[in-house]
């Protein structure tokens, strides 16, 4: 298991440019899927287990995964997958809200050394807030089924438990996805995807595009 921070238990906030949508803590920048968060767990994996356990409205797992990030240092992160997941996967004007409840976050944070933080109870209200959404998946959808015409073929495959020490929550099987290692090792494709998620969306809300996921 791998063990991040000072004698006094401080997880540091660092990140590093990568050229895509995500900024990620160089700890591993030679290969940042291998990056580990404080109790061992993948971090692609953690973070595509709590964007799912949000569509999923699973408050309770989206918001064990959320923290164990923001616990691991990656709170800068955290926030910037939590705002865009309000406007990828949830119905109506919640963005706002989610940057709302980050704005108080820095606020509570002026003038503390980052390896002071605190607040993590912003990024709970924000969890809870998402997972209580309505789900549309309607933005998504028009980036990539209407202007790109993505798609794929490959079918679901099993998916392998993680393995790590001490208190320990399975990562779940619809987190290796296309956009893990594991789920790219497994055949996991955008089409398997956009199918996947479409259908786990909890409360539903009917979309503009949703005939072009069949």
């Amino acid at each position: 298991m791998a063990s991040f921070g000072d004698a006094n238990g401080w997880i540091p906030e660092v990140t590093v440019t990568r050229a895509s949508i995500m900024d990620l803590p160089d700890l591993f920048p030679n290969d940042p899927m291998q990056l580990r968060t404080i109790r061992g767990y993948n971090f692609s994996e953690v973070s595509s287990a709590m964007q799912k356990a949000i569509r999923r409205g699973d408050a309770a797992l989206a918001g064990y995964w959320a923290l164990e990030l923001w616990s691991s240092g990656f709170g800068k992160y955290v926030w910037k997958r939590l705002l865009t997941i309000s406007a990828e996967d949830c119905w109506g004007i919640l963005t706002q809200e989610v940057k709302a409840l980050h704005d108080s976050y820095l606020v509570i944070n002026d003038g503390i050394p980052p390896k002071q933080a605190k607040g993590r109870i912003f990024i709970s209200k924000a969890v809870i807030l998402l997972c209580l959404s309505k789900k549309s998946r309607d933005p998504d959808h028009l980036q990539n089924m209407v202007y790109d015409q993505s798609a794929g073929l490959d079918p679901d495959t099993l998916a392998q438990e993680l393995r790590s020490s001490g208190e320990y929550v399975a990562i779940p099987e619809y987190a290796y996805d296309c956009h893990t290692r594991e789920g790219k090792k497994r055949g996991k494709t955008k089409a398997d995807f956009f199918k996947a998620e479409q259908a786990a969306l909890q409360p539903f809300q009917p979309g503009l595009f949703d005939h072009l996921i069949d």
